[in-house]
């Protein structure tokens, strides 16, 4: 059961607290500048957690207005749209509202999860996943810094789990462990601890008991939470 700081208590709270209830997330990105877009990753990432645990969810961006270079920018981070709050309508009778807020920010009454800020003067990564790798390296609650090193660190590993994703997924097709699926959904349901979800994916990178086969299906499984494209090199040449 996912469980999240509510940065106006510091108190951790259900997510989800009723069974199947509707959760509704809005998100609050302050401007158009690098933390506007990590507070929307981070919603992302909440929304994805609530989905996988199977709450259904309702996604709102609030907000007087927004551009076409945030919506695009969002997009290629490979975070999924929201729905406009000015068009949303009424309540639909939710069980939990969160709101997901800069660190500082303010909101209506509910949950709210606070984002640290992002270095405005960090570099642009070529590939927009290696930026969202970069940003989910940190958690939420430290302010982050990208310069090259950070951006080349994460752009290797990038490049090297695709390889070894495409590579395990010629070899006979396993269950991801139980182990392993539990070390996972453990962390990201723990406050949304995805440098935990990152480090259990090393170990399983490395680990010699786990089959390749295995390690591809948690990777893809994983991978419904990161959205990292991580499977995208199936199939391509060698």
């Amino acid at each position: 059961m996912l469980r999240i700081t509510d940065a106006r208590t510091g108190d951790h709270v259900e997510a989800a607290p009723v069974r199947r209830g509707l959760t509704r997330v809005e998100v609050h990105p302050p401007g158009f500048d690098p933390t506007a877009l990590r507070v929307l990753l981070v919603a992302d990432l909440l929304v994805r957690a609530l989905e996988l645990g199977g709450t259904p969810v309702w996604a709102l961006l609030t907000g007087e207005r927004e551009t076409a270079d945030l919506s695009a920018r969002a997009a290629a981070l490979g975070i999924r749209p929201f729905e406009n709050s000015r068009d949303a309508g009424p309540g639909l009778g939710e069980a939990q509202v969160i709101h997901v807020v800069p660190e500082g920010g303010s909101a209506p009454d509910g949950v709210r999860v606070a984002v640290a800020p992002v270095d405005p003067s960090a570099p642009e990564a070529t590939d927009p996943a290696v930026l969202r790798l970069a940003l989910l390296s940190r958690p939420r609650t430290e302010q982050v810094r990208l310069d090259e090193a950070g951006l080349a660190e994460a752009n290797e590993t990038l490049m090297r789990w695709r390889r070894a994703v495409a590579a395990w997924a010629h070899r006979p097709s396993r269950p991801v462990p139980d182990e392993v699926r539990g070390r996972l959904r453990t962390a990201w349901e723990d406050d949304l601890d995805v440098p935990e979800v990152l480090a259990t994916l090393r170990w399983v990178e490395s680990e010699s008991d786990v089959p390749d086969g295995a390690r591809f299906e948690t990777y893809a499984y994983a991978d419904r939470l990161l959205g990292l494209e991580l499977t995208r090199d199936l199939g391509a040449p060698a």
